[in-house]
C-alpha cells in the first residue's frame, strides 16, 4: 500500500511553512558568503561557509511528500518597477499551450495532423502564472513513483475505466497505482522486457537509448531502467487524457508529440532500440513513410521492436475482430519496407516481431531501387515535412564496420570522445575541447551542489537543461535517481544533439520561442546556460520565463547562468513570479562576467490569491 500524503492537515502545512521560510533565511546567508568568498577558492570564509551549510543543511531535509511553500514576497529591487504576474484562471491548470484542444480541432486530421504541435499566434500567449490543482502535493521519489502518483497531481480518472483490463492504473484512495501492465503485456513490463531481452543486449550496456512510440503510460520506459536503458517516450494528447503527464508524474522521461506529417525532433543515429506496443501507427502507410522516420533515428546496428496486430495476426485476427485478409496485407506491407530499408527480422514469437538495422549498407542492395534523401543536412527536422525517402549511412570502408562509428558500451560510453567529434564533424569542437567541456561542467555541477545541498539527494527526478551543447552538465550529474531531458535549441551556433544521444543520454530539439510539448509542472529542476542570450534578439525573455514557471514543479529549483546584465534583466521579471532567487558569482571568482542565479518556485495552488482570468 502506498504512503499517502495528508494535504488537509494543517499542523504539517503550517510546520513546513515555517521550516522553509527558516530554510530560505539559511540559504540566502550562505549563497552571500558564497559570493564574498572568491567563489570557492579555498580561503576561510568559503570553508566557513561549507561548514555552515554542513550545520545549517538548508536543503538537505527539504523532502515532504505534501507541503506548502513559505511566505516571502517577490525579490527586492527598488531601482525597478516590478511586474507582477497574476495567476492564470483555474481552467489553464493542464494547458498545453502547442497541444490546446481547442486549436487542434481546427487542424486536418489526415495523417493525425491536428495532434501536432500547434502553437498559439502571439497575441494569444498567455501571460500569466498556471496555477498548480487544488492539494498539489510534491511527488513520491524514485523508485516509489515509478508505482504510485498522487492524485490531486493529475485528477484524471479516465484511464483507470479505459485500461482496466490491461493494468495501466488503478484509482486507490489518494494515489493513482501503476501496476505495470500494458496493452501488450498485461502480466506486467518486467516479464515483457526480459522476453526482448532474451533477443536484444540490453544487460551488457550495447543497448542504452530506446524510442517509446505511442508510449501510453510509459510503462516500458519505466521498467527499462532496471536495465539501466534510458527511454524517450511520446504519445499525443487525445482522448487517452493525461498519459504523458502519468509518465513524467511517474518520473519517467516523455512528451507530447505523435509520429504524423512532420519529422521527429531527434537527430540521424540516435536511438539504440526503437518500439511500438500495439501504437497504431500505420507502419505500412504512406508508402512506408513512418519506418522511414524510424530508420533515420535509429543508430546502425541497432533494434526495432513490434508488437501487436499485425503480427501474428493468423492466430489471433478473431481476437482482434479484423478481417485476416487486411491483416495479412499490412504484415506483408511492413516486411516488405523492412526489406527495402536493409533491416534484418532477427525474431518474430507470439505477438512481437524484432527487426535489427545492419551496420553499414555494404550488404543493401535493396536500397540501391530505394529513393535516397536528398537534404543537405539530415538532422535539419524541426517542422520538416516527412519525406519518402531513405536517410543514407556514412560512409565506411569495410563490411565490418559501424557507419557513423562504434559506440562504447555504457556507462564507459558517456565520457569517452563521442565518434561524431572524433571523426571531426563540427568544426572547433575538437577531442580537446570535448575533455575540456567536461571537465568544465563537472567543476560547475560540484559549485552547484555545495550551494543546493538536494542536487544529487534524489529530490530533483525529472532534470532539463535548456541549451545542451555536449551534454556534459547531464554527464556530470548521471545518477539512477535522475535523468535529464537535454535540449538543443533550434538556433544554437552549433546542433551536437547526436553527441548527446551518443554519450548515452537523451534530448530533443525545441525552440524556446515557443512552449515545449510537455505538460505543466513536470520538471523538478531546470538548468539554463546562456538561453538568455542565445535568444536576445529572437524572442520575448518573459514569454521563456513564463514557459519555464508552467513546465516546473511548485518548490522546483532553477539555476540560470548568463551574462550579469542579461541576469539582472531575468531577475527583475522573475521577481514578479513568485519565485526566490539568489544571484552569485560564477564559480571562478567575481572578476568572470558570467554570474549565476538560483531560484526556487514558491508552493501556490489554483484558487489562492485572487485567480484572475487569463490575459
Amino acid at each position: 500500500m502506498a504512503t499517502k500524503g495528508n494535504p488537509g492537515d494543517n499542523r504539517t502545512r503550517n510546520s513546513v511553512s515555517m521550516f522553509i521560510v527558516a530554510g530560505f533565511c539559511c540559504f540566502f546567508y550562505l549563497l552571500g558568503a558564497w559570493q564574498r568568498s572568491g567563489a570557492g577558492k579555498g580561503d576561510s570564509i568559503a570553508l566557513e561557509m561549507t561548514k555552515q551549510a554542513e550545520d545549517c543543511s538548508i536543503f538537505s531535509n527539504l523532502e515532504f511528500e505534501t507541503h506548502h511553500g513559505d511566505k516571502m514576497g517577490p525579490a527586492d529591487d527598488s531601482k525597478f518597477e516590478v511586474k507582477i504576474f497574476k495567476p492564470c484562471d483555474d481552467s489553464y491548470i493542464d494547458y498545453t499551450p502547442c497541444q490546446e484542444q481547442m486549436r487542434a480541432m481546427t487542424f486536418p486530421r489526415e495523417n493525425m495532423n491536428y495532434r501536432e504541435r500547434h502553437c498559439p499566434p502571439e497575441a494569444e500567449k498567455l501571460h500569466c502564472l498556471i496555477p498548480a490543482p487544488k492539494g498539489y502535493v510534491t511527488p513520491f521519489q524514485w523508485p516509489k513513483s515509478r508505482d504510485y502518483v498522487p492524485y490531486a497531481n493529475a485528477p484524471h480518472k479516465s484511464l483507470t475505466v479505459e485500461k482496466a483490463v490491461q493494468n495501466w492504473v488503478q484509482y486507490e484512495g489518494d494515489v493513482f497505482r501503476f501496476p505495470g501492465g500494458g496493452t501488450q503485456f498485461p502480466q506486467g513490463a518486467d516479464a515483457y522486457i526480459e522476453q526482448l531481452a532474451s533477443v536484444i543486449p540490453m544487460d551488457n550496456g550495447t543497448v542504452r537509448t530506446a524510442l517509446d512510440t505511442g508510449c501510453g503510460v510509459a510503462s516500458w520506459g519505466a521498467y527499462l531502467f532496471k536495465k539501466n536503458v534510458v527511454a524517450m517516450s511520446f504519445a499525443p494528447r487525445d482522448s487517452h487524457e493525461a498519459q504523458v503527464q502519468f509518465a513524467l508524474e511517474r518520473g519517467v522521461p516523455a512528451v507530447i508529440g505523435v509520429l504524423g506529417t512532420i519529422k521527429l525532433p531527434y537527430p540521424s543515429r540516435a536511438f539504440d532500440m526503437a518500439h511500438c506496443s500495439r501504437c497504431l501507427i500505420p507502419w505500412g502507410g504512406n508508402d512506408g513513410m513512418y519506418m522511414m522516420e524510424v530508420d533515420r533515428v535509429l543508430r546502425p546496428g541497432g533494434y526495432w521492436i513490434l508488437s501487436g496486430p499485425p503480427i501474428n495476426w493468423r492466430n489471433n485476427y478473431q481476437a482482434w475482430e479484423r478481417p485476416k485478409e487486411e491483416l495479412e496485407q499490412e504484415q506483408k506491407k511492413i516486411e516488405e519496407i523492412a526489406q527495402l530499408l536493409c533491416w534484418e527480422k532477427t525474431h518474430e514469437k507470439g505477438e512481437i516481431a524484432i527487426w535489427r538495422k545492419r551496420i553499414n549498407n555494404m550488404d543493401c542492395k535493396e536500397r540501391d531501387t530505394a529513393t535516397m534523401c536528398k537534404s543537405t543536412y539530415v538532422n535539419d527536422v524541426w517542422y520538416k515535412k516527412l519525406e519518402v525517402c531513405i536517410t543514407p549511412y556514412p560512409e565506411t570502408l569495410s563490411s565490418d564496420e559501424v557507419a557513423g562509428g562504434k559506440l562504447k558500451p555504457f556507462p564507459e560510453r558517456l565520457n569517452t570522445v563521442p565518434p561524431r567529434i572524433a571523426g571531426d564533424e563540427f568544426p572547433g569542437v575538437s577531442v580537446d575541447a570535448f575533455q575540456e567541456d567536461n571537465k568544465m561542467w563537472q567543476k560547475s555541477v560540484e559549485a552547484y551542489k555545495r550551494i543546493n545541498k538536494l542536487l544529487d539527494s534524489g529530490r530533483y527526478r525529472n532534470i532539463m537543461d535548456m541549451n545542451a551543447g555536449l551534454g556534459s552538465f547531464a554527464a556530470a550529474l548521471e545518477s539512477p535517481k535522475l535523468w535529464v531531458m537535454n535540449v538543443m535549441p533550434t538556433i544554437a551556433e552549433r546542433d551536437t544533439l547526436g553527441v548527446i544521444f551518443e554519450r548515452g543520454l537523451i534530448g530533443i530539439y525545441h525552440d524556446w520561442c515557443e512552449a515545449f510539448s510537455t505538460y505543466p509542472r513536470t520538471y523538478d529542476l531546470i538548468h539554463a546556460s546562456g538561453v538568455f542570450s542565445l535568444y536576445k534578439d529572437k524572442c520575448n525573455a518573459e514569454d521563456i520565463l513564463l514557459e519555464m514557471d508552467r513546465i516546473l514543479r511548485p518548490e522546483g529549483a532553477v539555476i540560470i547562468r548568463d551574462h550579469a546584465d542579461v541576469l539582472n534583466k531575468v531577475k527583475r521579471i522573475a521577481s514578479g513570479m513568485r519565485w526566490n532567487m539568489k544571484m552569485v558569482d560564477h564559480e571562478e571568482g567575481p572578476r568572470v562576467a558570467q554570474k549565476v542565479l538560483f531560484a526556487v518556485k514558491r508552493y501556490w495552488v489554483a484558487g489562492e490569491n485572487g485567480t484572475t482570468p487569463a490575459g
